[in-house]
């Protein structure tokens, strides 16, 4: 695929974007550390140097009241401008715009100080607002003027001023979150009036010759949020005001509607740009969930946007635009969309990474350099740990051997790829095993390495990955019982009532395989079966995109039954992802799968599962009874002989440690290792 729409330059009045690929915006958490900007650089310059057309950064704010938390980046004084040359020196050396994103967090601010329109208190925030006075909002909007005028000497060629997801300007224009009854609220000409002052002073302070994005929502997704006809006045009202581009902005962070996670399909939400494209002069940027070149110029092909913006894409392979430019989009290591090492590292205070890249934003810090001395390497075990090893090794120059004693590649990542919701885990064995075979490594399969054989090289290295545990029940070995391996491989056909003993990542991963067989369908469903689901209206005709959630069709006393159990006192899949496991939840419910926490297990017969409840006795009446109590290592049948080597052997991922194992641990060890090899 020839991608032509992709890489074709866009021509503004006064630059040239060298493509249509924009690399979105995403706070890393490097803005605050003490080499945090020389490591912003090296992240940015890499992308930039892999090809991208533009860049917009994570948010910084323009004073210290509209920080997202505490020690938060702000540009207020000339003191900031040398750091942030660091970033644009990097970056426009290889020809790619960047623009500093503008983000005032209102009531967002997980601080004490945070200002809003109106003192009405965030649900992800414990602090109230201060509302802003008349005189407070002017100066609000020259600390954005001056912020954008800060920028510019600081080398970047435009700003993104963030106006969605919830942050202050979308405070001010929605009237949920605006009770103000004087000129900036009231009518939606007043409380859109904000937005446009800060358009017109950024736009007097930089000149004409100075891209100015506006991040428009598009979708609120929250109630008493704009309709559609709203956005495109307030759209054409930025374009008067001074706008070059605007971007799309899809949902307020409060929002129940999950917008960018695995379980979202592809591209659900670029209807709403291209209806924004059809209407204004200015370029249009859609956004969410694209994670292919493909996917991209097909968008491109539809007119459904200008640009097209994609933001973790580039944590999971900083070369995405340089390997579709040459025809190797089979060798981008895709974005998964997880959230696992992003954003969940965004909400603990740590920086950003990406699980199937360890690399993102550590790129000082892990260097890929060339082995001095090329050795011969030995792999037991094609799971993810393995295989990502074996790339990582054969990157360094080493000549590396995979044994794999199955006749497939992949492991736990199989089973994975196989759960409704998470498809995009075969973009990672599809990456995997491309990259393989670029890098010439040799590839054994239905082969268990003896020692004499493993021998013969300089380093043998041991990942054989887990297999379930099993518990200690009376009555374990009953017909009934089955492993969660044999249910997701689909060796074991599950059918009637199911019990679940675990409600860890994996009892969460079966109870969604076992309801979306059940169902016909999986999460990762058609635009209109989502919508339906999570109560998505994509016309935007009602007030913030929000309708009535659709109950389950076949729900009822018939429908088989699913229990979740735990033996633990606590909220199910409390150890899940912080961003993602509410989504979890909220589909398993959906689903009608029954959850029971403080669960004692007391044995299995042919009545079903006999379990007590806070000392209450129950018999779940169930066809299968699936194991989900946690995994060991599997080990090779001559591990013991291995340490009789004269070579150095290495354990990584599962047959290191099994417990608390995922992708995150068994890629990161992986590519640890194999910086030492």
């Amino acid at each position: 695929m020839s991608f032509s729409r992709l890489f074709a330059p866009y021509h503004l009045a006064f630059t040239t974007l060298k493509n249509r690929v924009v690399m979105g915006s995403m706070h890393t958490n490097l803005e605050e550390l003490p080499d945090g900007f020389t490591r912003l650089a090296a992240f940015y310059g890499e992308r930039a140097q892999g090809g991208v057309g533009l860049i917009i950064t994570g948010g910084i704010s323009p004073n210290p009241e509209g920080i997202l938390a505490p020690n938060r980046s702000v540009l207020d004084c000339q003191t900031g401008v040398a750091q942030h040359k660091l970033i644009t020196d990097a970056v426009k050396q290889h020809g790619t715009k960047i623009c500093m994103q503008i983000l005032h967090a209102g009531r967002y601010g997980y601080q004490p100080q945070q200002v809003a329109p109106s003192a009405i208190q965030a649900p992800i925030s414990p602090y109230t607002p201060k509302e802003l006075t008349t005189a407070e909002i002017e100066k609000q909007i020259n600390d954005f003027a001056q912020c954008a005028k800060l920028a510019k000497q600081a080398g970047y060629d435009g700003v993104e001023i963030m106006g969605s997801e919830g942050y202050l300007i979308n405070q001010f224009i929605v009237k949920a979150t605006n009770k103000r009854i004087d000129e900036w609220g009231g009518c939606y000409e007043n409380r859109i009036r904000f937005a446009i002052e800060i358009v017109k002073q950024v736009r007097q302070a930089v000149g004409p010759e100075f891209l100015l994005v506006f991040r428009l929502s598009l979708l609120d997704l929250v109630a008493d949020g704009s309709t559609f006809s709203e956005v495109l006045q307030l759209a054409h009202a930025l374009v008067d005001a001074g706008v070059d581009m605007l971007n799309s902005g899809i949902g307020w962070h409060e929002s129940r509607v999950p917008t960018i996670v695995t379980s979202v399909p592809r591209a659900i939400f670029t209807s709403l740009s291209q209806r924004l494209k059809a209407a204004v002069s200015v370029p249009v940027i859609t956004s969410n969930r694209i994670n292919t070149p493909e996917v991209a110029e097909q968008l491109l092909a539809d007119e459904h946007a200008d640009f097209i913006s994609m933001a973790r894409p580039f944590l999971a392979d900083s070369q995405f635009v340089a390997k579709a430019h040459n025809n190797q989009s089979a060798q981008i290591n895709t974005c998964i969309a997880c959230n696992q090492a992003c954003l969940d590292n965004i909400f603990v205070n740590l920086p950003a990474s990406c699980i199937v890249n360890p690399r993102a934003c550590n790129e000082t810090l892990m260097p890929i350099v060339k082995a001095t001395h090329r050795k011969q390497i030995a792999i037991i075990g094609g799971g993810a740990a393995g295989m990502a090893c074996a790339i990582y090794a054969a990157e360094r120059g080493h000549k590396v051997s995979l044994f794999e004693q199955r006749n497939q590649l992949g492991g736990q990542l199989l089973l994975a790829a196989n759960i409704p919701g998470k498809e995009e885990f075969k973009e990672t064995l599809r990456y995997f095993k491309n990259r393989l075979l670029s890098l010439n490594v040799k590839v054994c399969m239905n082969t268990q390495a003896d020692t004499a054989t493993l021998a013969q090289f300089d380093h043998c290295v041991v990942a054989t990955g887990v297999k379930g545990y099993t518990p200690d029940i009376v009555g374990i070995d009953d017909p009934k019982v089955v492993g969660y391996q044999a249910v997701l491989d689909g060796s074991v056909p599950i059918k009637g009532n199911v019990a679940i003993v675990g409600s860890g990542g994996i009892g969460f991963d079966v109870a969604s395989f076992i309801t979306g067989n059940q169902s016909g369908h999986s999460m990762q469903q058609s635009a209109r079966v989502f919508s339906n689901q999570w109560g998505i209206d994509l016309t935007v005709s009602s007030p913030g995109g929000v309708i009535n959630k659709q109950p389950k069709a076949g729900s009822g006393d018939t429908a088989p039954k699913v229990y979740l159990l735990q033996r633990k006192l606590r909220k199910h899949g409390a150890d899940l992802g912080k961003t993602t496991g509410w989504i979890h939840r909220e589909h398993l419910k959906h689903q009608g799968v029954k959850m029971l926490a403080a669960v004692n297990y007391t044995k299995i017969d042919q009545q079903g599962l006999h379990i007590n409840v806070r000392k209450r006795k129950r018999i779940l009446a169930v066809d299968h009874v699936v194991i989900c109590s946690g995994q060991e290592p599997v080990l090779p049948c001559n591990h013991q002989q291995l340490d009789e080597l004269t070579i150095p052997v290495s354990y990584i991922g599962g047959a290191l440690k099994a417990e608390k194992l995922d992708l995150q641990r068994a890629i990161g060890e992986a590519f640890n290792l194999a910086q030492r090899l």
